[in-house]
C-alpha cells in the first residue's frame, strides 16, 4: 500500500514538475513574442525588407542588419522606434551624417517605418563575449553618481539589450560596434550629437574620460 501511495506521489509530483516547466515556457514564449512586437513597432516589416535593399540600406547596414563596415552601426534587432526617430532626424537635420542626411531625405513617413520593422524583426545584434575590462564593466553596471554618470544597465538594460520604459526608448547597445559606440560617446561629449531625451546622454559622456570611453566601447560590443 505504501508503494502504491509512493507511485502516485511520484506520478502527482512529476505531473506537477511538467505544468510548471509547460507554463515557463509558455511565459517564455508569450515574453518573445512580445518582445518582437515592441521591436517591430507599427511597421511592414516584409515591405521593408524589400525596400531596404532597394534603398541600399543593406549595403551598409547588411542584409540583417549586422554590418561589416567600418564605423557602421548594427541595426539588428533594434527597436524600429528608435530606428524610425533616428531617420526623422536625419531628415530634418537635427541629426548630422554624411551619408545619412541625404539618404533620409528621400523616404517618405511610411517607408522609413516599415524599413525600421525590418531590421527590429532580426535576431538581436550580438557580441562576440565581453572582454576583460574593470572600468567598462564598473560604469556600465555602476555608473558613479558623484559625476552623474548614471548606470548604463539602469536604461539600457542588464545585457545592453534596450527597453521600452513610459515615453522612452533605450535603444540596444550590447553587441555594438565599438567604433561606432566610441563616436557616439565623442560626438554626445562634444556636443555635435544632442538628440537624446533631455540630452542625458550629453550629460553622461560629458564627465566621461577618453580612456573611459574606449574601456566603455570594448565592454559594451561584447555583451
Amino acid at each position: 500500500m505504501l508503494r502504491a501511495a509512493f507511485v502516485v506521489f511520484s506520478a502527482f509530483a512529476i505531473f506537477s514538475a511538467a505544468s510548471v516547466l509547460s507554463a515557463s515556457v509558455a511565459v517564455a514564449a508569450e515574453d518573445k513574442v512580445w518582445d518582437l512586437a515592441e521591436r517591430i513597432g507599427s511597421g511592414n516589416f516584409i515591405a521593408g525588407k524589400d525596400k531596404s535593399r532597394v534603398e541600399l540600406c543593406q549595403e551598409c547596414h547588411g542584409e540583417q542588419g549586422n554590418a561589416t563596415g567600418v564605423g557602421v552601426p548594427h541595426l539588428a534587432g533594434q527597436y524600429a522606434d528608435y530606428i524610425l526617430k533616428q531617420l526623422r532626424n536625419f531628415k530634418s537635420g537635427e541629426r548630422k551624417h554624411p551619408v545619412m542626411n541625404p539618404m533620409a531625405q528621400g523616404l517618405a513617413e511610411k517607408e522609413m517605418g516599415d524599413i525600421a520593422a525590418y531590421f527590429g524583426s532580426n535576431n538581436p545584434m550580438q557580441g562576440n563575449g565581453v572582454k576583460e575590462s574593470g572600468i567598462g564593466w564598473n560604469l556600465f553596471n555602476r555608473g558613479d553618481m558623484k559625476r552623474n554618470i548614471m548606470a548604463c544597465k539602469s536604461c539600457h538594460g542588464e545585457h545592453g539589450k534596450g527597453q521600452i520604459s513610459a515615453n522612452d526608448i533605450f535603444p540596444t547597445i550590447g553587441g555594438q560596434r565599438k567604433l561606432y559606440l566610441r563616436e557616439q560617446l565623442f560626438n554626445w561629449r562634444a556636443g555635435s550629437r544632442n538628440n537624446s531625451p533631455d540630452k542625458v546622454m550629453n550629460v553622461i559622456a560629458s564627465a566621461l574620460s577618453d580612456d573611459e570611453i574606449e574601456a566603455l566601447s570594448d565592454y559594451i560590443s561584447g555583451l
